[in-house]
């Protein structure tokens, strides 16, 4: 995914302390969610924009496994689509929608029905690591930019293709961030890695593991789909950490964290970017108010004209991702606007990009990764997901 060319930085902004957060709290006092930069870019722009009608996608999950994930990122792009042509009358761009279930084995099938189209000259997309790294050739093939919100595995930059950009920082920062997490602000001086077998779950367990160092005291994996981690949890159980690291999905973390909850285990319960989300807190009941998270996303709690128009939209506050995939489609559409009417120019375009968003700055290196980003961490509080520290 949400699973590494370039230097990154988890210092993309600065945390300040407001008030300590009540209940299952941690140590340090909760950070103060940023301010959209006045100069963010709207997708309105001034309203003048002319243009022939032409198409962008949406490519990844809208009603498979992990689904939710795939449409707080349609629902972001969604919504600069709709404030865009709100604003441009004689510039109507069309949000193609495309299920791929978020898996490996159907995306190459749905991407290149998407190369085969030729209006749509831009992609949100590919939300997931696993899909990315077996459809990625497609699209660089075919020259069609894509950005993607969430896909996180470092290895998909190295792969040269010229038509990938990453919309935040890889897993090679958000392992690191979350050992540092694990260890210094939840205190865990023994930590047991878990990982599913996706190209994410994958990559980010081995990040973590290298950065935690002796910190590790267990290992273990899971398969997709799997309900009955009694096993996995016995293991955990003898080995008493201080810490649970599930790298994966929610679909699997949350009956494996509360498996985890009935068997006794006291542990800090900690997910990913891929955990973090509204269906894991259901999912995992009681279990769920031990849990914390890790993500290369910043919170959108001021983000407040977006997260305002979101939730008018769609009736429902912002997920993980929304507020990126609002800042990507943005980005294309800017590139429209200023008369990229081809796959070739939107790629220029994206390419040579510099600009503020609501949620960072973008510009990419050669491998379509960005020079500065940032992790947070969130937790669950009153049957929430709110905001906790950012990483330094």
């Amino acid at each position: 995914m949400l699973a590494a060319a370039g230097v990154i930085s988890l210092s993309a902004c600065a945390a300040r302390d407001n008030s300590s957060s009540g209940g299952n709290a941690s140590s340090a006092p909760q950070a103060a969610a940023p301010s959209a930069a006045a100069d963010a870019a709207d997708p309105a722009g001034d309203g003048k924009a002319q243009c022939a009608p032409t198409s962008i996608a949406y490519a990844g999950t809208i009603n498979g496994a992990n689904a939710a994930l795939g449409q707080n990122i349609l629902n972001g792009a969604k919504l600069a689509v709709d404030q865009h042509n709100k604003a441009n009358a004689g510039c109507q761009v069309k949000l193609q929608q495309f299920d791929t279930e978020g898996t490996p084995d159907k995306a190459p099938g749905i991407v290149t029905q998407i190369v085969n189209t030729p209006g749509i000259i831009g992609v949100v997309g590919l939300p997931f690591s696993g899909e990315s790294k077996a459809a990625g050739n497609i699209f660089n093939s075919a020259g069609l930019v894509t950005v993607t919100p969430s896909a996180t595995n470092p290895t998909l930059s190295e792969n040269g293709w010229k038509t990938f950009f990453r919309g935040l920082g890889n897993d090679n920062t958000q392992g690191p961030a979350a050992a540092k997490f694990m260890t210094g602000e939840l205190g865990a001086k023994k930590v047991c890695v878990i990982q599913d077998d996706s190209d994410y779950g994958t990559g980010l367990a081995t990040s973590t593991i290298k950065a935690l160092g002796s910190a590790v005291s267990c290992q273990d994996k899971v398969k997709t789909k799997q309900t009955d981690f009694s096993a996995v949890v016995n293991k955990i159980k003898g080995d008493k950490p201080d810490a649970v690291f599930y790298s994966g999905y929610y679909q699997e973390a949350a009956p494996f964290a509360q498996q985890l909850n009935d068997a006794g285990v006291t542990a800090k319960f900690v997910g990913p970017d891929g955990v973090k989300d509204d269906e894991f807190v259901k999912g995992a009941g009681d279990a769920a108010k031990n849990a914390y998270f890790t993500c290369p996303c910043v919170p959108a709690d001021q983000f407040t004209k977006f997260s305002d128009a979101y939730k008018a939209e769609t009736g429902k506050d912002p997920g993980t991702y929304s507020p990126e995939a609002y800042d990507l489609a943005t980005i294309l559409l800017k590139g429209i606007d200023s008369g990229k009417k081809d796959r070739a120019g939107l790629l220029d375009f994206v390419k040579n990009y510099d600009g503020q968003g609501i949620t960072k700055h973008f510009k990419w290196n050669d491998h379509g990764e960005l020079s500065s980003t940032t992790v947070w961490t969130y937790k669950v509080e009153n049957g929430k997901i709110v905001r906790n520290t950012e990483i330094k």
